[in-house]
């Protein structure tokens, strides 16, 4: 290799060698004129990068394109900048904050004392569809960090100040990215030029405190979202329009399931009569199951010393999301945001045989979590939820065993409650972060092994992810995908060696020598809640019939025919079916658009015709075509499907 140059490992094994300071745009050049205009970014030896970077080493090299997945993350990062430096065009007295991508799209944080508005936002995207048409680069630069604090003290971007004084050293330079008259703090990378986005919308405007703290200024954060073509993003649009119209909150309240009351707070759950039903019909499935498959139904306080969390390591861990202590005659008390050490006191206050073990203990138990004001979502994030909550404490030689219960079980809620989509993740911890995590690198490295194992025997994809440990033990994740494709993270199962140690669980091994048991967390709905709001979604308020608060209405279609209707009615009780009869004086048909709004599976309307011959005129849940049937032939076909827990009519 010739003095000043270095060498380039292509994707298929090729190598190039090039001068010192070569680009990977000069590179893609290199290989075709055609790559050079698609590309977008490049990685070397793992790393993203700019384009325009210099290459100075030996290394890998990809470059980008829009059929990779990281490269849409540095579109949408670069997204982010075209929006700044529109917003700076338009409004200069702005202060600006971050603008990283999303798994959607992109946000930026920006301190204005006046709030935007709809017309802002119409105003913006048309600058930032001006500033593309300019194709204005992504220009990066060093500057000594002194110079750039100086540069942006100077116009008063204080959070811009912050990140440089909190995220560089003193005797380092920065990294700034100009575009146009946009200077921002950035490590990258960018996408060559604005030119390169094809197709953008701003989506909304929400207020976001400063460092997420209420005592700070309170920000205005506008979401938005790219694509590579219009088409990708005009799905994605009409994807948020029926979300907005499976909106759980918005169905809630139409179809009376749940609310939530000012006067109790935010974050808090009352379960209206319908929405009880189905609670109760999800509680019954789950403990019915918990009895099948061998574990112990169980039931903790709601609030316990403060001793114990301390004693449990989530008085260290978990404060932040705990609520705070109260002081009562004995002790400090707290309300208990997990179930899991009221589980382990009942494990520990009888001595067990390893013929005892596996012990399986199970919870539908309400756990409180102090959440900010600012992140609670209807059901979705709450203060007060109910756990399907499960522990097992077990033998070494049982643990995946188990472990593949879980997983089997979490996939058997799934199919019955009509999702047969997942995602599963593996999350694991980051051995450089020893502050967040506890245990040994042995005890960790057993346990994901042992996670991994099951995964691969049950022929499971999984992805990886680094960090995202409970600080306790790794995880596998299970993500459903619902009716419009949305990931939804609910089951979750966790290997935890820490807490036994802690409590010092111990079971008289085969030898007579006292062992210690290890530990698996596991909730499969996540929670009552969050699943609840997510079932709504799914089903866009239209249960299957087993979930259904209401599965049939009788509708007499005058008073004579109210016998009929309660006879029928009658018979669809003694089957387990749960019926109304409307005999209000109303219009039939106001009556049915009432109880079709209110997406009763089935509307049985009875007259002259079907009393005489014993039969009912049965609407079906999105059907216009109407059938006629014998009432008797009606109640063993709706008892089938509520057996069956058919997700179909």
């Amino acid at each position: 290799m010739s003095v000043g140059s270095i060498k380039i490992r292509l994707p298929d094994g090729s190598v190039k060698e090039v001068p010192r300071g070569t680009t990977a745009q000069d590179i893609a050049k290199s290989i075709s004129p055609r790559l050079a205009d698609a590309a977008l970014a490049a990685k070397t030896n793992g790393d993203l990068i700019d384009l325009a970077r210099p290459l100075e080493n030996d290394t890998d090299l990809r470059i980008l394109t829009e059929r990779d997945p990281e490269a849409l993350e540095v579109y949408r990062h670069s997204s982010a900048h075209l929006l700044a430096a529109a917003v700076l065009e338009l409004f200069p007295e702005t202060k600006l904050g971050h603008g990283p991508a999303t798994e959607s799209g992109f946000f930026y944080d920006f301190y204005r004392p006046n709030p935007f508005t709809a017309e802002d936002l119409e105003k913006i995207e048309k600058k930032m569809q001006e500033l593309v048409q300019q194709n204005i680069p992504y220009a990066r630069e060093f500057l000594p960090r002194e110079q750039g604090l100086t540069e942006f003290k100077k116009g008063g971007d204080f959070m811009k100040c912050h990140f440089i004084e909190q995220l560089t050293r003193p005797d380092e330079k920065i990294s700034i990215y100009r575009t146009g008259k946009f200077t921002d703090f950035c490590r990258g990378p960018h996408i060559p030029s604005t030119g390169k986005i094809k197709a953008f919308k701003l989506l909304n405007i929400a207020g976001a405190y400063w460092l997420g703290d209420e005592k700070n200024p309170q920000l205005q954060r506008i979401y938005g979202t790219s694509f590579f073509s219009k088409k990708e993003l005009d799905d994605y649009l009409n994807k948020i329009e029926e979300a907005k119209k499976r909106d759980h909150r918005a169905l809630g309240q139409q179809l009376d399931l749940f609310s939530i009351q000012e006067l109790a707070g935010p974050g808090l759950i009352f379960w209206h009569p319908k929405g009880g039903i189905i609670r109760k019909e999800m509680e019954d499935w789950m403990r019915e199951q918990y009895v099948k498959r061998g574990y112990s139904l169980v039931y903790t306080p709601h609030v316990m010393r403060k001793q114990l969390w301390q004693t449990s390591g989530h008085e260290g861990y978990y404060v932040q999301n705990m609520f705070d202590v109260m002081e009562l005659d004995d002790a400090e008390y707290r309300l208990k945001p997990m179930n899991c050490p009221g589980h382990i006191l009942i494990y520990k206050d009888s001595l067990k045989s390893y013929r005892d073990l596996p012990v399986r203990l199970g919870e539908l138990g309400t756990v409180y979590r102090y959440e900010r004001s600012g992140v609670m979502h209807g059901l979705l994030r709450v203060r007060g939820f109910t756990q399907d909550d499960a522990h097992i404490f077990c033998t070494p030689g049982q643990i995946e065993k188990e472990i593949a219960d879980c997983v089997e079980f979490a996939r058997d809620v799934l199919r019955d409650f009509g999702f047969d989509k997942f995602q599963t993740e593996l999350s694991t911890w980051d051995p450089n972060d020893r502050k967040n995590f506890v245990g040994s690198e042995e005890q960790w490295n057993m346990a994901t092994r042992s996670l991994e194992n099951v995964l691969k025997r049950l022929n499971i994809e999984y992805k990886t992810i680094p960090g995202e440990a409970a600080f306790y033990g790794p995880k596998i994740d299970i993500k459903l995908v619902d009716a419009i494709g949305r990931l939804w993270q609910l089951s979750t199962v966790q290997f935890d060696f820490n807490l036994p140690q802690r409590f010092q669980l111990e079971y008289v091994a085969e030898d007579g020598t006292r062992k210690q048991p290890v530990m698996v967390h596991r909730a499969l709905y996540g929670s009552i809640e969050r699943f609840f709001g997510v079932l709504i979604e799914h089903y866009a308020g239209a249960f299957p019939v087993w979930l259904s608060p209401v599965q049939a209405v009788m509708i007499p279609i005058s008073e004579r025919h109210r016998d009929y209707a309660e006879k029928v009615a009658a018979q669809l009780k003694e089957a387990g079916v749960r019926v109304e009869v409307d005999a209000r004086n109303e219009k039939m048909n106001a009556k049915i658009r009432e109880h079709a709004l209110q997406k009763a599976p089935f509307l049985l309307v009875v007259g002259d015709k079907e009393a005489e011959s014993g039969k009912v005129n049965v609407r079906i849940r999105g059907k216009e075509k109407t059938e006629d049937m014998p009432a008797t032939d009606f109640v063993e076909r709706i008892k089938n499907l509520i057996a069956d827990k058919s997700p179909t009519l």
